[in-house]
């Protein structure tokens, strides 16, 4: 397994994250139209033409000749920005994911409130989200993968209503469940919990991403698989933590990649770090660019602290419950 996830990590440095939803599999599973009456559309109101000399040079130019090339607005892509009371979330129309969720915890964050409880809390749509683009609960119905929460609810024991957000689809990912999402995950999880007893500020950023494969012609292909009826939610192969913590005006990161897959519990943490940058490349996305040229000098957390998963008493109990091979 290590060779195998070398090599994607390897690819992650270099490659760009891609995706892609099977429109002719979704047509076909669409049910006929009922006959509409077809829409009255205004002509778009002529513009003179620009000629090669007259370059657009101003941000009312560009504008304007924008509006020239397409009178009836952009077609996107657009990302939806989401912000709930313990993170905020930026959600992928075409993929049913989000891009990346982010998160601020601290010791006192981290206290359990009075009377919240997981269990009143259920997995729920969001009607923030445009209809056709929403991630449906349906979809992951006898789909084999668990509803895998980015910012998990153990993270926001302070509050029932901020632990009920983390149950929004636009907080979730499909995640393989025994050996991951139910194991490493949440090890891994826990890690950036335990973070808030030495440092003062913990934050972090939790995303899918979906990366190239060598397949058996020795070429590189991005290949997952699409839930969903009809199919449209996207299945990472990976999924990414970056991690910034603050105590006392110093500033450490590290960012971890680990395959959407059973990982032994055995396996280091650190087998699973790879530089900041292999995940901006590959997700596409920056970090930290608000520090200025502060984000060069940030120090390394696994060396102001051991990148080291525990399992929990929960996960020690289980372990040792199961029945000898």
């Amino acid at each position: 397994m290590s060779a195998h996830i070398t090599e994607k990590l390897g690819l992650l440095v270099g490659g760009a994250a891609l995706g892609a939803v099977s429109f002719a599999a979704y047509q076909k599973m669409q049910a006929k139209p009922a006959a509409v009456t077809p829409a009255v559309i205004s002509a778009p109101v002529p513009r003179p033409p620009v000629t090669g000399s007259a370059v657009p040079n101003s941000s009312l130019d560009k504008l304007e000749n924008a509006k020239r090339i397409m009178p009836f607005g952009s077609p996107g892509p657009i990302n939806d920005l989401v912000y709930r009371n313990a993170y905020v979330t930026s959600y992928n129309r075409r993929d049913r994911n989000p891009n990346w969720v982010a998160e601020h915890m601290t010791a006192e964050s981290l206290s359990r409130g009075k009377g919240v409880d997981r269990s009143n809390s259920t997995f729920k749509e969001d009607d923030t989200i445009p209809a056709q683009f929403r991630a449906r609960l349906n979809d992951y119905f006898k789909s084999g993968f668990d509803r895998g929460h980015m910012v998990a609810a153990a993270d926001v024991k302070n509050s029932q209503l901020s632990m009920d957000e983390t149950f929004y689809l636009t907080n979730i990912a499909p995640q393989v469940g025994e050996g991951f999402n139910r194991d490493y995950w949440a090890h891994l999880e826990n890690f950036c919990r335990t973070l808030t007893k030495s440092f003062q500020d913990v934050y972090v950023y939790t995303g899918p991403l979906y990366l190239p494969h060598r397949e058996a012609d020795g070429k590189f292909y991005v290949k997952y698989q699409v839930i969903g009826n009809p199919p449209n939610v996207a299945v990472p192969t990976h999924f990414f933590k970056v991690i910034l913590t603050h105590k006392n005006g110093n500033y450490s990161a590290a960012a971890f990649v680990l395959p959407n897959a059973r990982i032994p519990d055995s396996t280091p943490l650190e087998a699973f770090r790879v530089p900041i940058d292999a995940v901006e490349r590959g997700a596409g996305l920056t970090f930290f660019n608000g520090m200025g040229e502060g984000k060069n000098g940030l120090r390394d957390l696994c060396k102001d602290t051991q990148c080291k998963i525990v399992l929990s008493k929960y996960h020690e109990a289980q372990k040792k419950a199961l029945p000898a091979p």
